[in-house]
């Protein structure tokens, strides 16, 4: 490989938002299994399944700096995952309809043979308008709600559903970039000039 940079996950999402920052990198998925843990706050949550990504992929290539991540949405003390089928994302957007709910990301940034490594949760709150059965319905159809945790994409379709956002709105795209660049640079991952971002040696 010729980028010293992993990006341990198959999400569209983050690809797409490392790839507007310039950077040149692998995407090399983990096989953890995104489970929940009862006794787990959404921040505990997202750090445990972003350091056991990070974990797996860094240690089958341990020169290289690898950023793992995982996202849920929060509300009224349940984590919202990506919904299974049509059934749960029908239920799972009529529970966020009208209400504010919190999306997490955690993310890890690891470098084995450098030994660094850190991790950090972000948390944005977001408001969604009150849906109808039919825009709920039509929503579902389009497909968009699979494989989005909470069952919508702000960037995509679902951004008709969303009144406001409080904080980064790429964490609820999947990857809060302010928090991460910072993160980066802070271990040195990272070196910035007129030229753009570049992964260290």
């Amino acid at each position: 490989m010729n980028s010293r940079l992993i990006l341990a996950s198959k999400s569209p999402r983050r690809n797409e938002l490392l790839k507007q920052m310039g950077f040149d990198f692998e995407v090399i998925p983990s096989r953890v299994t995104e489970n929940f843990i009862q006794t787990e706050s959404p921040e505990e949550h997202v750090i445990r399944l972003a350091e056991a990504k990070v974990r797996d992929v860094a240690g089958k290539y341990p020169d290289y700096w690898v950023i793992a991540a995982d996202t849920i949405v929060y509300i009224d003390g349940s984590n919202l995952g990506k919904p299974k089928d049509r059934e749960e994302a029908v239920q799972m957007l009529r529970r966020l309809s009208g209400q504010e709910h919190s999306v997490l990301t955690g993310f890890s940034v690891c470098h084995l043979e450098k030994m660094k490594n850190d991790k950090e949760a972000v948390r944005t709150a977001v408001r969604m308008k009150g849906l109808t059965t039919a825009e709920i319905e039509w929503y579902v159809h389009t497909g968009e709600p699979f494989d989005k945790a909470g069952g919508y994409a702000v960037q995509g379709i679902g951004a008709f559903m969303i009144e406001s956002i409080r904080g980064s709105y790429t964490n609820v795209v999947g990857l809060p970039l302010c928090e991460l660049i910072q993160m980066l640079s802070r271990l040195g991952a990272v070196t910035i000039s007129e030229w753009g971002l570049r992964i260290a040696d």
